[in-house]
Order: C-alpha cells, then sequence, then structure tokens
C-alpha cells in the first residue's frame, strides 16, 4: 500500500510551483528589459502580461491535469493529445535543459548574490556546490525535499513582501521615477522590444506548470492540481508587479541597463550597504529554493520516459526513498556543465525560445480535445472557465513572442530548434530497436 505521508498537498503543492517560480528571473531580468523599453507604465504592464499569459496556461493545464492524470506534465499529455514522439520531444527538452537550465541560471545567480556577502567566495563554485545540495536533499525522497522546500520558499515570500512594503515606506530619493501613461508609454506596449523582453518575464514565470510534473505524488490531484496552479499564479503575478514596480520607483533605469544584480541594487538604496547584504544573503536562500524546487519537479519527467520507453528504462531507476536518482544524476551533471560553462542571458533566452514552443503545444492541445477529438468529461470536474478564451490569449502572446525573439536573437532560437530535432533523431533511434528487438523475440 503507497505511504499517504509520501503524497504532496495542496500546501506542498503550491510551494512547489511557487518555488519554480520565484528567484532567477525576477531578481535578474528586469535589467534587459529596460535596455529597450524606458517606460516604467510598460515595464508594470510587461510583468502584468507575463502573469495574464501564466495564469491563461495555467487554467488550460488544469483541466489537461484532470484529463489526463498523472506525473510527466507536457510529456503526459503531447503523448496523449498528438503523437508518442510529439511527447518525447517535450520529455528530452525538459530532461536535457528545460529544467537544469533555469537550475544552472538560478545557481549562477546564487553565486553572484553569495558574494555581495561573501566577497572572497568564487561565485561559480557557491553555484556548483548548491547544485550539489539540492540534489543530495532530493535523493533522500520527496517527503523530505518538499519540507526543507516549503520552509525556504515561505522565506521568499516574506523576503518580496519586506522588499514591497519598505520599498515604498522608506522614504528616498524619487526624482528619476516617471510613471506617465500617454502615447509614448502605449507605443512602447506595442513595440518590438516589448515582446522579446517577453521572453524574459516568460522565463521569470517558467515554474507554473511545475505541479503538473509531479501530479501522481499529490494528494486528491484532481482537485489539489487545479487549486494549486490557479493560486500560486495569482499570488506571484501580484507579488511580481509590485516588486518590479518597487525597483523601478528606488533605482534609476540607467543604473539598471543590463545588471543582474537588481534585487541587491534596489535593497541597496531601500537599506543601505548593511542591509544589501542581508538581503542578498536571504535572496539566495530564495535561489536555493527555486533550484530545490525544479530539482524535485525534473526528473519526474526523464523518470515518466524510462517508464514509457523500455530502450531507456534505466531512466526510472528509483532508489529506497523513491527518488528517481540516474535521472537525478543526468540533470545534474547537464546544470553542472552550463554553470561551468554557459552565458547567463543566452541561456536564458534558448530556454525560454524552446520551453515556449512545447507550452504553447501544450495549450493549443486543449482546443484539440475539445474541438477536433470532442473527448467527453464529466461535468463535476473542473472545465477552463471562459473556454476558449484563456487558450487563445495564451497561443497568440505566446506566438507573437517567439516570433520577434526568433527575429532578434537567431542563435538561441536556432539552437532551440537543434534541441528539438536532436531529440527526434533519438525518439525514432529507440523506437527502431524496440521494433527489431520485438520481431526477433517474435
Amino acid at each position: 500500500m503507497e505511504n499517504s505521508k509520501q503524497k504532496i498537498s495542496l500546501t506542498g503543492a503550491v510551494a512547489v510551483i511557487a518555488a519554480c517560480m520565484i528567484g532567477t528571473g525576477v531578481f535578474t531580468s528586469l535589467g534587459y528589459q529596460v535596455l529597450g523599453i524606458k517606460s516604467v507604465f510598460a515595464i508594470v504592464v510587461l510583468w502584468a502580461t507575463g502573469g495574464l499569459v501564466a495564469l491563461c496556461g495555467a487554467l488550460v493545464y488544469a483541466e489537461l491535469a484532470v484529463r489526463y492524470p498523472g506525473s510527466g506534465g507536457e510529456y503526459n499529455y503531447l503523448s496523449r493529445i498528438y503523437h508518442p514522439a510529439v511527447g518525447f520531444l517535450s520529455g528530452w527538452t525538459s530532461a536535457t535543459i528545460g529544467f537544469a537550465a533555469p537550475i544552472a541560471a538560478a545557481a549562477m545567480a546564487f553565486g553572484k548574490y553569495f558574494t555581495q556577502f561573501a566577497p572572497d567566495v568564487n561565485p561559480t563554485l557557491a553555484a556548483v556546490l548548491v547544485i550539489l545540495i539540492a540534489a543530495g536533499i532530493n535523493f533522500a525522497g520527496i517527503s523530505l525535499s518538499s519540507a526543507i522546500q516549503k520552509g525556504t520558499t515561505y522565506l521568499n515570500l516574506i523576503l518580496i513582501l519586506v522588499l514591497i512594503l519598505c520599498g515604498i515606506a522608506i522614504a528616498g530619493d524619487y526624482q528619476h521615477f516617471n510613471f506617465t501613461v500617454g502615447k509614448a508609454d502605449w507605443e512602447a506596449i506595442m513595440s518590438h522590444s516589448f515582446a522579446v523582453s517577453l521572453i524574459y518575464v516568460s522565463y521569470a514565470y517558467s515554474g507554473w506548470n511545475a505541479v503538473t510534473y509531479v501530479a501522481g505524488e499529490v494528494k486528491d490531484p484532481t482537485k489539489t492540481v487545479p487549486k494549486s496552479l490557479i493560486w500560486s499564479v495569482l499570488l506571484v503575478a501580484t507579488l511580481y508587479v509590485l516588486l518590479n514596480f518597487v525597483f523601478l520607483l528606488r533605482v534609476p533605469m540607467d543604473q539598471l541597463e543590463g545588471q543582474n544584480e537588481v534585487g541587491a541594487i534596489a535593497a541597496n538604496s531601500i537599506f543601505g550597504p548593511i542591509g544589501s547584504k542581508i538581503i542578498a544573503g536571504l535572496i539566495c536562500l530564495g535561489l536555493f529554493a527555486s533550484v530545490l524546487g525544479m530539482t524535485i519537479a525534473g526528473p519526474r519527467v526523464t523518470d515518466k520516459i524510462g517508464q514509457d520507453m523500455p530502450a531507456l528504462k534505466f531512466l526510472a531507476f528509483r532508489n529506497k526513498s523513491g527518488a528517481p536518482i540516474v535521472a537525478i544524476l543526468l540533470q545534474v551533471t547537464i546544470s553542472l556543465t552550463l554553470a561551468l560553462s554557459a552565458s547567463f542571458d543566452v541561456v536564458i533566452r534558448y530556454v525560454g525560445f524552446t520551453l515556449a514552443m512545447f507550452t504553447t503545444l501544450t495549450v493549443a492541445g486543449i482546443l484539440v480535445v475539445r474541438w477536433y477529438k470532442k473527448e467527453p468529461l464529466e461535468k463535476s470536474l473542473y472545465h477552463v472557465p471562459l473556454f476558449p478564451i484563456p487558450a487563445i490569449i495564451f497561443i497568440l502572446l505566446e506566438i507573437w513572442m517567439l516570433t520577434y525573439t526568433m527575429i532578434d536573437h537567431p542563435k538561441e532560437s536556432l539552437a532551440g530548434l537543434g534541441t528539438i530535432l536532436l531529440g527526434l533523431m533519438v525518439f525514432f533511434i529507440f523506437n527502431k530497436k524496440e521494433e527489431i528487438k520485438t520481431e526477433n523475440t517474435l
């Protein structure tokens, strides 16, 4: 009999999603956005738009989680909606870069913030250590990982609230701040730069679908998964909009341009040098929560691939605690490689572009299920509210973002497409081997 204590509760599921969402993006990406957008109003709308996209996606994913229960996220949904090859490509992307790259980015940000109060520590070494520690905790099993991660996530939420409240309440120099809603501001919203900046915001919101990867380990998933998706997105979106407003309120845009450590820069304006170091330390704990949350969710996708493809069954090997150790080791290896060799902003664009293609395809899947396949769902179960509006909003905004990202950053976009093509080759090679093995057995 399965031990119920190993199941994730609603608060645990919300914590997993919040930990995966809150972290690297919100504390680093604003510096890239203000390079092309000089309007405070447009930046606020940008982050609100990112929240709208995530909420629309969550509303759709919630129904897909009810229709297709079990772990695996997009791998599970795309395999059953379209074709096993499409699901495999999503799982391949998640297994290779989808979680490993954001883990590496969060760890790199951890290293940078860590040097704010420990300048003698090598930031790369700190990044490597946080990846290894998160993996070690995950080896202990989902129950221990979830318990530790919930605690650090709550601390992260408190930190953001403190920055928001103190950033508004404590007096400062606001001469640089100009919040206007005029023609130029609306033009900024409709601009090329706004569309491209959505890739950074989407990255900051990435993780809103994390609980679908561990849905099979959630208590009463038909109720818990939809609730956790919706509540976590609403919570994080509100915090993101307010926090970035405070960053712009406290620090002139030209001081943020191209900077990764916007959280530390803003904290210095609010609390001074000593307070800034304390905040940097707390941000490190939040980034650790993000690394841990993604370390929990990511290997479950690789594990699901191992369960479904006999030729890759070694990926599904678990230890006595139930942790998918081979999948975890694979993710850690890729994360460490990226942390030691990759450029932070390039990784974000590369991962953001690649993952957006699969989330868009997944959301479009609800239209296929409802309109083409016409698969029924009990009225008592969760259905997407105001269908198909959330799905259409999500798809249109994502296509807009993907189009301009491909135009402005073709190298990262082509790298993403190359990763998918490589995955397709792997799928057909292993499928061919399985067919030959079956024929020989017969």
